[in-house]
């Protein structure tokens, strides 16, 4: 009898297949998956957060950008809200605003970064961690508190700025209240924070070249400047187009800045995209046309970075 149930008991040692071989992953004894499918199980939990709070709302705030809030309830209006943009001066504006800072601050902020970049990790410069720490903290410091700093510095009365110009003998600027001053203040804002992020990542592509390079410029007779422009900046092209095309997304959702600084103003010479979708969904409670402001906002940033790409990979598809 012992020598039957023994030949009937199914061997689970690693000598024999055993069930988790036979048949898969066995829970509880009752859940059997199989190897292909058993991944798909540990990562549904991870679907059902990626689906409820990041696929859902964009789905939904796609249909809320047709629709429109009226005595209580949601109706739909079709392209009533986007055609409304069109119409829309403070919307405008604040295109015209964002596609300012646009051109000014992210063709600027690159050239400084990979200028930073490659004086930091220069032979003849000591103390490297010491100054990369130093220009990448900016990154790191609260948005609000930040802009609060620069708010101080700013001030026309008793601002650094103006104490440091007066020193020059030029009158005091009065940089938060006028058109030109506000912009300016925005753009020498977010400059200093992520010029010395985008130098980092700079860095990191700077010590991807081989040396080899260099040295055979060096022995072609190519001085320091010639090095910079033949092998520096062709190798570099790569990492310029993944720091244009983030800081273009980062400048197309500007917020902090505009509203810290001068809420807007003034006469709405410095919001933002981001900032009037704020103030339209959150002052005055349109969420259907802050929906369609987002959604106009994807298409411009989406266009803007396929225009790069195709601009900034046409060297290497030739």
């Amino acid at each position: 009898m012992e020598d039957t149930r023994a030949k009937k008991q199914k061997p689970t040692g690693a000598g024999g297949p055993g069930p988790l071989r036979r048949a898969g992953l066995a829970i509880g004894g009752a859940l059997r998956l199989s190897p292909k499918s058993a991944p798909y199980y540990f990562l549904l939990p991870l679907g059902i957060v990626f689906a409820v709070f990041i696929l859902w709302p964009i789905v939904w705030s796609f249909v809320l950008s047709f629709q429109k809030f009226e005595a209580g309830h949601y109706t739909f209006v079709g392209l009533q809200n986007y055609i409304a943009l069109v119409k829309d001066p403070i919307f405008l504006a604040a295109l015209r605003n964002t596609a300012t800072y646009f051109l000014i601050q992210v063709p600027v902020m690159v050239v400084l970064s990979l200028g930073l970049a490659s004086l930091v990790e220069s032979k003849l410069l000591r103390g490297k961690a010491f100054f990369r720490m130093s220009l990448f903290l900016p990154s790191v410091t609260a948005l609000v508190a930040y802009a609060l700093v620069f708010k101080l510095l700013l001030n026309y009365d008793y601002g650094f700025f103006n104490y440091f110009l007066g020193l020059f003998g030029v009158d005091p600027v009065n940089w938060l209240n006028t058109a030109i001053g506000a912009k300016a203040s925005v753009i020498m804002a977010i400059t200093w924070r992520w010029t010395g992020y985008n130098m980092v990542i700079m860095i990191a592509g700077l010590q991807a070249i081989p040396v080899s390079l260099y040295e055979s410029a060096a022995l072609d007779g190519a001085n320091a400047w010639k090095q910079f422009w033949r092998v520096t900046v062709p190798m570099m092209r790569p990492i310029i187009l993944f720091v244009t095309i983030t800081s273009t997304i980062g400048t197309f959702q500007l917020f902090d800045e505009s509203l810290m600084l001068a809420d807007g103003g003034p006469n709405n010479a410095t919001i933002t995209v981001a900032h009037y979708l704020y103030n339209n969904g959150f002052r005055y409670f349109k969420f259907g046309y802050a929906a369609a402001i987002s959604y106009v906002l994807v298409i411009v940033i989406a266009v803007l970075s396929i225009v790069q790409l195709k601009i900034g990979g046409k060297d290497d598809e030739t």
